[in-house]
């Protein structure tokens, strides 16, 4: 890092680099083997850094995945017949699991990062995993409206706080102009995940059935929980306390002195508060600026619009696959298609928001260009043509929100209507309530559209549950069309309070 890339540090604190190309570790001349380190040595530890964090986490992400969303893969093999509960009863589950999610992500997790910070992410994480892969394995026990009631909102309150605190675990870590691509690992090893659940639910529901007496879906539980079980042994075994602290917690040190000291240097000359702040301070002026914000509600109709009907495909896309004429088996391997299309629109519209210059616009066009996927579909419900209908599917979710269940808060175009939403808050303060708003907004979209597909609609063709779809895409393009206009004329009538103009 150079002097200019950090001008908040007086020179003497300053690592700079010297002409011999090497940063000093104590801001002083002296020898290269004692008080400097190169660009060179700098690359190779973090490189080492990165082969020790990032597959245990990705690992851990995407168990999470597998354990979200391989219920909907035990609809196509009895689920609701051996425990012994209704579709609508089933829909109940699936709310508490988002209420879980909810209620201590958006409202514990200031605790959550507290325990994290004294015990430690190895510990702290470790344990929410462990959690999370008992309640998941132990699913495979469930018999009765109860056990399964219990079981997914315990489920949603175990795993609510991983994402966040992983986010957390690599901004201590590595520096902010590192982070973006570690990021966007982190993510993909979760889609990754949901195109792989498809496959394993196919391979231990088709070959596992019936052994031991137990059904193929309890057995998916099963395997599925474990695996989790030993990301979360992995988690605590291996992952070191901290940058300043880099030792596991049985002692085992992967770093020697001179590293352990780079580790140190590194991060807090790059400032490491400009990194995830927990608890930051927010007025309650700001707060009531913020909740009496006109423009901001466009922005939340759209959010929850446009991500309800995830919750309800998600559960239910291997049901809706099976009901177009293939069997359960081959609905659930064809489930590994629509995760990767998804992937494809998701970089997509980076990209090309990124090339524009301008968000506002890619979404209302990905939305247009959804309702017109989902409106062929209403109209396909009692067609014949399975490929036709898997396939308008499929290419539907290029543009849409998650198809599959996966453990994002948001996903699809999504990501791309979070950054023009953060790009025009006024204040630091506005953008913290308006992004938390902003994810409570989507997670509360998954209790709503748990609803959307029920028993008395008809199953498998849903003519209601189709008809509620099409009315909330077309609520968020109505909605995504008012947030365009409304910063169309707010640049013809008045600019942002410092001068600039708001962002399309």
């Amino acid at each position: 890092m150079t002097a200019e890339q950090n001008p908040r540090q007086s020179s003497d604190e300053k690592h700079t680099y010297a002409s011999q190309g090497t940063i000093g570790i104590d801001g002083e001349s002296g020898d290269s083997s004692n008080s400097f380190w190169s660009k060179e040595e700098e690359a190779a530890l973090l490189r080492k850094v990165d082969w020790l964090i990032l597959p245990i986490l990705v690992f851990g992400f995407s168990t999470l995945t597998l354990n979200r969303s391989n219920i909907a893969f035990s609809l196509n093999n009895g689920f609701l017949q051996d425990v012994g509960i209704t579709q609508n009863d089933f829909n109940v589950g699936q709310q508490l699991l988002s209420a879980g999610i909810v209620i201590f992500e958006n409202h514990a997790q200031i605790p959550s990062n507290m325990i994290l910070y004294r015990v430690g992410p190895a510990t702290w994480i470790g344990f929410q995993i462990i959690a999370w892969s008992l309640v998941g394995t132990f699913q495979a026990l469930q018999t009765g409206l109860g056990a399964f009631i219990a079981t997914r909102l315990l489920l949603g309150i175990c795993e609510s706080g991983f994402i966040p605190a992983g986010l957390y675990l690599m901004t201590n870590w590595y520096k902010t102009f590192e982070t973006g691509k570690r990021f966007s690992i982190y993510f993909a090893g979760s889609m990754a995940a949901a195109a792989l659940g498809g496959l394993i639910a196919f391979g231990v529901i088709g070959n596992l059935h019936g052994h031991g007496g137990l059904s193929g879906w309890r057995w998916l539980f099963i395997i599925e929980g474990l695996m989790s079980f030993c990301s979360g042994v992995l988690f605590i075994l291996f992952i070191p306390r901290s940058p300043t602290d880099p030792v596991s917690i049985f002692g085992w040190r992967y770093f020697d002195e001179r590293e352990s000291q780079i580790l140190r240097q590194r991060i807090i000359l790059d400032d490491p508060t400009k990194g995830v702040r927990v608890g930051s301070n927010v007025t309650w002026g700001e707060l009531r600026r913020v909740l009496t914000n006109w423009r901001l509600l466009p922005h939340v109709i759209t959010t929850i619009a446009a991500i309800c009907p995830a919750q309800g495909l998600g559960t239910y896309s291997p049901s809706l696959v099976a009901g177009m004429g293939f069997s359960n088996l081959s609905a659930i391997a064809m489930m590994t298609v629509p995760p990767w299309v998804l992937l494809i629109g998701n970089l997509s519209c980076g990209f090309i928001s990124d090339k524009l210059k301008s968000r506002g616009p890619v979404v209302l066009v990905a939305l247009i260009c959804n309702l017109a996927f989902m409106i062929a579909n209403r109209s396909m419900i009692h067609s014949q043509d399975g490929i036709a209908r898997f396939c308008l599917l499929a290419v539907g979710n290029f543009f849409s929100t998650s198809w599959l269940l996966i453990s994002m808060p948001f996903t699809g175009v999504d990501p791309v209507h979070g950054s023009w939403l953060s790009m025009n808050c006024i204040s630091e303060a506005e953008r913290s309530v308006t992004m938390a708003i902003h994810i409570m907004g989507a997670n509360v979209a998954g209790i709503v559209g748990a609803q959307i597909f029920r028993s008395d609609d008809s199953p498998p063709f849903y003519p209601r549950g189709w008809t509620v779809i099409l009315s909330l895409v077309a609520t968020a393009v109505a909605a995504t069309l008012v947030s365009n206009l409304q910063y169309l004329i707010l640049n013809r009538t008045g600019r942002r309070p410092e001068g600039s103009k708001w962002k399309l």
